[in-house]
Formats: structure tokens, sequence, C-alpha cells
């Protein structure tokens, strides 16, 4: 069967969406998904999904009316129409994730309920909806309560994987030090820890003898040299980098420490040592989810806790 999903973003969320399509895929069914374009790369190759829609809802809500706007969806929605899914499930539960498997007449619609879901007009797009268990916390797991009207299990504790983002990457060498690499940007406000506060933390662990690099993508050039620049020697600034850029760069870090933001959680599925800091969100709901990840304790957390956790993560990645 052909089952499409309605994650368009954001960079974490499409991360801790990851082994609902893998779960499918193992039962047999067909995966499609639907992504923002930027996003994609997160997407496609992913070894559990057989066919990407890509759709660029920011850019057509600039000029939603538009004929080249209205084409453009036109198409997509024939597109994803004539893939002919049998059921389509949306754990990002908003409204313009919701709309695209009605928008194409998929039979089957499966929803969460409005209890767990963020918008409640997305439930005008569904067929069926879902009322997870009141134990169930992490959006992981959340997102794979989806698969229950399909008679599916749901699979406990699973963990996102993204190494496919690895597979086609020439051996580099390894840097002599590995980085802790930090990774500040968020993208909502009231989810940044202060500035001063990541520059302190850079100028301990450099103090200490510590390679740290800071990351950033897009719009968050300023906030990266902001840290670098008050941590004084040592913390040097990432270069530019797309996802599998930004993956590679993870991927060889001694730990990687940062926000509740898309990379941090990127750097939980590669398996790296990592360390959260949760300044808005509930780590028992949004936190990096892999065997060597963890979230600094206190929300939001001092200097103090943060250190402690990334110098354990370091331990550990020294031993393992």
């Amino acid at each position: 069967m052909r089952v499409v999903l309605t994650r368009l973003s954001a960079f974490g969320d499409i991360v801790h969406t990851w082994p609902l399509a893998a779960a499918l895929a193992a039962a047999g069914h067909e995966v499609g998904w639907v992504v923002e374009e930027p996003l994609r790369e997160l997407v496609d190759g992913h070894p559990a999904v057989a066919r990407v829609f890509a759709v660029t809802t920011r850019r057509w809500r600039r000029r939603p009316f538009a004929p080249a706007t209205l084409a453009e969806i036109l198409q997509r929605r024939r597109r994803l129409r004539l893939w002919g899914a049998a059921a389509a499930l949306d754990p990002q539960g908003l409204l313009k994730s919701a709309a695209w498997a009605a928008l194409a007449r998929v039979p089957r619609r499966i929803g969460l309920h409005r209890a767990v879901r963020r918008e409640h007009l997305a439930g005008l797009c569904y067929t069926e909806i879902v009322r997870p268990d009141p134990a169930v916390a992490h959006v992981v797991d959340l997102n794979l309560s989806l698969l229950l009207p399909l008679g599916l299990q749901h699979p406990e504790g699973a963990v996102p994987d993204g190494r496919f983002l690895l597979a086609d990457r020439a051996p580099t060498a390894a840097p002599r030090v590995p980085p802790v690499v930090v990774v500040a940007g968020t993208g909502q406000a009231r989810k940044a820890w202060p500035t001063g506060r990541w520059s302190e933390l850079a100028t301990r662990l450099a103090s200490s003898g510590v390679a740290v690099v800071v990351a950033w993508g897009p719009g968050e050039e300023p906030l990266a040299r902001a840290i670098v620049g008050g941590a004084g020697p040592g913390p040097v600034l990432a270069p530019p980098s797309a996802i599998r850029d930004l993956a590679e760069l993870l991927a060889g870090a001694a730990a990687v420490v940062g926000a509740d933001t898309g990379p941090l959680h990127l750097a939980a599925s590669l398996g790296v040592p990592t360390v959260g800091v949760f300044v808005a969100t509930d780590p028992r709901r949004n936190g990096p989810r892999g065997r060597r990840a963890r979230a600094a304790p206190g929300i939001p957390p001092d200097v103090d806790a943060v250190e402690r956790a990334v110098r354990a993560s370091l331990e550990v990645s020294a031993v393992t």
C-alpha cells in the first residue's frame, strides 16, 4: 500500500518523523513524503522513502493568488493524486500539512487528536483521528501512534537514524582533535539561550584545550559570530554548509551541544554524544533521542550545568 506522510517542516520535526517512515517501510508499505523544498535533503535518499513531493508554501504565501502560484499548487496536487496513496498520515498537525492529502483526495487521512496536535482546524481534513495513550510523551512516539489505524505495532524506543545523509560522502581526514560543535540558533526566540552564556561555555571549553566550532544555518551567522567574538581566542566559526555538509561536520564531532534545534536532533541521530539546552520546551517531549543524547539539567540550565553535561559527554566519546 502507498502511504504519504505530510510533514513539511521543520528541520528537527522531520528528523523526529524518520522512525515513522522506517516503520511503514518495514511493514511493506511504499512511503511518499510531502516536504518543503529547502528541507528536501532531509527526506531525499532516506532508505524508507520511495517518493518525495516538494512544496514551497512560504514562497506561495507571499503571492497566494498569483496565477503562477496557483499553477504550481495544482501541479503538486496532481502529482500527489496520480501517485495514488491509499492513506495519508499527518504528524505535523497543521492545516497547511493536512490539506495536501485532502486536496489530493487520499481516501484515508489520519491525524492526531486535537489535544496533541498544533491546530484544531487540521482536523477538518482527517477521516480518522488517533488519540495517543496519555503516557506517550515524546514527539517520536506521538508520531508513531499514527500507525495504529493501519494495524501496525508502535515500536518502543525508536531512534531516528540519519546516517543515510553520509552515504555518498567521500572519505575525509578526521580532524586531529575532534571538536565540540555548538549549534545555538533556533527557529523561535523563546527557545534561545542567551548569547553571552554560549560565549562563556565556549570560553570555558576552549581554555581547557577543547576545540570548539560554532555552526550556523540560514540567518544565524550574526549569532554565531557574536558567540565566537564574545568567547575570545580558541572557538572558531564553521563555514557555511548545506544539510549534508552539516551532517558530516556533526558526525566528526567529539560532542555536540545546542538548543532545541534541528542540527541538535540530527547530531543525536548520527550517534554523536549530544547535549540539549532547553529554555522553553520540555525535553520529555522534544529532547534529542539517541543512545548518547541527553538534556542538560534545568529549564533553562546555567552554564555550570551545561559544561558538566558536555564534559560527561566527552568522556563517553573518549571511551566509545
